[in-house]
């Protein structure tokens, strides 16, 4: 069984250190006989700002645009999701925050893991922070521990290389290889094991069980 997992590069900006480090990551992460990643940059998806009559947790979009279409479907075909975000003002991007406004029951109980970056030495803590309760609120499963990459402007290349003589670039690419394996292993996990309502046949199955 193949989990597909997508990875979200949650800026809009030009020349963004997030763009390095997506780059990076494509490079180090290839799809493999358990994962295929799907790699969703923002820049690729440009999204009108939020104006619908509808709030999708509870009501569909009537009338979406076609990108928004074509977000919504991308993000609807992942069984687990991987979020870069930089730190905008001690939070995370409008445009990011935009982007998941448009999201309903596409991503319910799906498993997601942050990773926050920034020039600074905060490495996009407040970013990540920020974003926890948006995930939390569309019924996301957010993975603990966030991946924080501090002053991480030398550490990657415009190709995606690392730079192995920046301080901390080694610590960077050893956390990025666990942040991966954990967003596999919990993706692999719940599309195995899908989560199961109260009331639901199997739910109620596993409770008959247990006593």
């Amino acid at each position: 069984m193949i989990s597909h997992i997508g990875v979200i590069l949650g800026t809009t900006r030009k020349n963004a250190l997030g763009a390095r480090i997506f780059n990076y990551l494509k490079q180090a992460f290839p799809d493999t006989s358990e994962v295929h990643y799907t790699w969703l940059d923002l820049r690729d998806y440009p999204l009108p700002l939020y104006d619908h009559p509808e709030t999708p947790l509870e009501d569909p979009i009537q009338e979406p645009t076609p990108i928004e279409t074509k977000w919504l479907t991308a993000v609807a075909n992942q069984d687990g999701y991987v979020i870069l975000t930089p730190e905008y003002d001690h939070a995370l991007p409008g445009g990011l925050k935009n982007a998941l406004d448009l999201i309903g029951p596409e991503v319910e109980h799906k498993p997601v893991q942050i990773i926050g970056y920034s020039h600074f030495s905060d490495g996009g803590m407040l970013a990540a922070a920020s974003l926890v309760p948006i995930l939390q609120m569309l019924k996301m499963i957010v993975l603990p521990t966030p991946t924080l990459l501090w002053s991480a402007d030398p550490c990657f290349d415009e190709n995606g290389q690392i730079n192995s003589a920046a301080e901390n670039s080694q610590h960077f690419a050893r956390r990025l290889h666990e942040t991966m394996h954990d967003i596999g292993f919990y993706t692999r996990l719940l599309k195995k094991h899908p989560y199961q309502p109260l009331g639901s046949d199997t739910a109620a199955n596993q409770t008959s069980a247990t006593k």
